[in-house]
């Protein structure tokens, strides 16, 4: 180890070494970044204007789709920009910035999910002539659910998830990197990183199984053991109308919990030395590029209020354009 330099910056996985190839893989990147932020933007733009919407289930969406784009921008750009100019590298410290950054992002979704499982836990509209009727809670709801509450939920999110980022990147950066400085990823993240460090890293990747395992049997299970009984009440709605509307609002969080937190296991509770990088590609590339796309998708085209929002605010653009035209 005296006669290896220590790392300064480190090279990524790049998708072709074809020129061409980079080119396309830079616009279809550009295209899928650009979708996921406008998607994500006006979800929140329809939340921040229509006051139809300042309710807790929007706020918590509204937070959603601003995460959603801080994620995907956390590798996204940076693989824009290494297909156009035909590099593959990144900083030590944009490396270290990249993990930092990209396990903030994707706990405090996950803790997010979960308070979006409470609030549909708590209440879930029924039947469309009747006002919102409370699955678990009927008459406390306006008392659980208040603007504090949600604002402290969306606090702890961002506070917890800024301690458990900071754990998981200084176990990960105090190790030395004075070897091979290839990176089997288009970003840093820690298995990959856990491979080519030159000191044992068995510990490092004991920690990480442990806290990824503990905190992600968590929340599926408390999110699981919340739809148990969410479903349990629907089924006993008496109209079929009544449970199509009740299940249906909670449907998109069904679609969009399972992806994300199956490809984070996959991809963190895998020892490093055994992940292909491949697989590991195709995993990240579900978690953190797929679905910051799909989610504005899943919670807009299933939500009746959110595509009126969205059509209020287009009519609006329409009309003020239109004036300032003629």
């Amino acid at each position: 180890m005296s006669n290896q330099s220590t790392v300064t910056e480190f090279l990524l996985q790049g998708f072709s070494d074809v020129r061409e190839l980079q080119i396309l893989h830079f616009v279809v990147f550009l295209v899928i970044y650009l979708a996921a932020v406008m998607g994500n933007l006006l979800i929140i733009t329809a939340v921040a204007i229509d006051h139809h919407l300042h309710s807790p289930m929007y706020f918590f969406l509204g937070n959603l789709s601003f995460l959603n784009v801080c994620y995907i921008s956390v590798t996204v750009p940076k693989c824009m920009v290494n297909s156009l100019t035909n590099t593959r590298l990144i900083s030590f410290s944009g490396c270290v910035a990249q993990v930092y950054f990209g396990i903030f992002f994707a706990f405090s979704e996950l803790v997010l999910l979960a308070a979006m499982v409470y609030d549909r836990y708590v209440v879930v509209p029924c039947e469309a002539k009747t006002p919102t009727v409370a699955i678990c809670h009927p008459l406390r709801y306006r008392v659980i659910m208040t603007r504090g509450a949600c604002a402290q939920m969306a606090a702890v999110s961002w506070i917890s998830s800024c301690i458990y980022s900071l754990l998981h990147t200084t176990n990960t950066f105090l190790l030395p990197f004075c070897g091979s400085n290839v990176v089997d990823q288009f970003f840093c993240n820690i298995p990959q990183l856990l491979k080519i460090s030159c000191a044992d890293t068995s510990a490092n990747e004991i920690v990480d199984i442990l806290c990824s395992a503990v905190v992600g049997l968590f929340f599926l299970i408390s999110i699981l053991v919340s739809y148990i009984h969410i479903l349990s009440v629907v089924l006993r709605i008496p109209s079929a109308q009544g449970r199509y509307k009740a299940f249906s609002t909670c449907l998109p969080h069904l679609v969009v919990f399972p992806l994300f937190i199956s490809t984070g296991i996959y991809t963190y509770l895998r020892p490093g030395s055994e992940s292909s990088p491949y697989q590991g590609m195709l995993a990240t590339m579900l978690y953190s590029v797929v679905t910051p796309v799909i989610n504005p998708l899943i919670y807009s085209l299933r939500n009746k209020e959110i595509k009126e929002a969205l059509g209020k605010i287009s009519s609006q653009i329409f009309f003020t354009k239109s004036i300032f035209t003629s």
